[in-house]
């Protein structure tokens, strides 16, 4: 069973759950599983916008809708019965906002993560596809651009917790066997992220710029950080879920490193108009500079990014674009 290309006539197609698949990066996700004939259960909470996953209309025999809560040991076993894959890029938290109550991010995160390794074991799943984070759990780094051997020090309850889980999946895959894949992801960025928040800086960014608001910069802008488009993003979880062996861990990133003095720059240039730019104090959870070393992902999996930061912007502002007009259409 594969997910490298479409079913074929008289073999099943792959069995897969994305846990947050209503969301930025689990949209994309169930949308390349499905191009690929996998069959997608999306697991999210109730009152999930769906807007994302509208661009997959055309397989709507092909994947569900589970709502629940995450929380729930009986929703989790609900959404993992039958499941040969789990792709797990859920979470309750964001780095900005985890250090302010810890043992939330604990009991939501990570103990609910346990209890679904657990209900994955009972039900069979074949693996589980964790998408950690290369933007925290390395701490300040101590080489760049970083491995994945570079040790483990967080500076947020985001990026411990995350450091947590992925102990746990290596714990299951001794006890019980159970298969993994860890892609620590940098910053990805693209259409259907959200554009009012505290993540997702590139996006974020350039919405303002689209929206003819001013652009805020938390410190000075000489911040460094790895920003990878989206699809290239999905395309690598992808291919380290299928090429990954029984336990692997992988950056996924762009391997460039981007200031956000740089990032402006190349917004600027995107949107090729007057923006202001607006300074506010650093925030003491932020790492002066995080940049992945991509070259395991590069040589295990034959995998690479392919889009440019500009193109990747550019490709941003025309969702945007078309975004705005579906919206002027809804109102008339």
């Amino acid at each position: 069973m594969t997910i490298d290309s479409p079913a074929t006539a008289g073999r099943p197609s792959l069995r897969a759950a994305v846990l947050g698949g209503a969301g930025f990066l689990g949209s994309h996700l169930t949308a390349a599983l499905l191009d690929r004939g996998a069959t997608v259960r999306v697991f999210d909470r109730p009152n999930a916008d769906l807007k994302a996953l509208t661009g997959i209309a055309q397989h709507t025999d092909r994947w569900s809708f589970v709502p629940g809560d995450f929380v729930n040991e009986a929703d989790q076993q609900r959404v993992v019965n039958g499941i040969d894959v789990v792709y797990h890029v859920l979470s309750t938290t964001i780095p900005a906002t985890s250090n302010a109550n810890p043992a939330y991010d604990v009991a939501s995160n990570l103990v609910s993560t346990v209890n679904l390794l657990a209900a994955c074991v009972a039900s069979g799943v074949q693996r589980v596809v964790f998408v950690s984070s290369g933007g925290t759990v390395y701490g300040k780094p101590q080489e760049l651009p970083i491995p994945e051997t570079h040790g483990t020090t967080p500076w947020c309850s985001y990026g411990i917790v995350k450091v947590a889980i992925e102990h746990y999946l290596r714990l299951f895959h001794h006890l019980h066997g159970l298969r993994y894949t860890i892609a620590r992801l940098s910053n990805p960025y693209g259409p259907h992220q959200r554009l009012e928040g505290a993540q997702g800086a590139a996006s974020v960014l350039l919405a303002r710029a689209h929206s003819g608001r001013p652009i805020e910069i938390w410190g000075d802008g000489s911040v460094v950080r790895d920003f990878v488009f989206v699809e290239d993003a999905v395309e690598g979880i992808l291919a380290a879920a299928t090429r990954g062996g029984d336990a692997g861990v992988f950056n996924i990133g762009s391997g460039v490193g981007t200031s956000l003095n740089e990032l402006v720059e190349a917004i600027l240039r995107v949107a090729d108009r007057e923006v202001t730019v607006d300074h506010h104090p650093g925030r003491p959870f932020d790492v002066p500079v995080n940049v992945l070393d991509v070259s395991h992902a590069r040589e295990a999996l034959d995998w690479q990014p392919t889009t440019s930061l500009e193109n990747g912007l550019r490709r941003t502002w025309q969702w945007l674009d078309e975004r705005d007009v579906a919206a002027g259409a809804e109102g008339r």
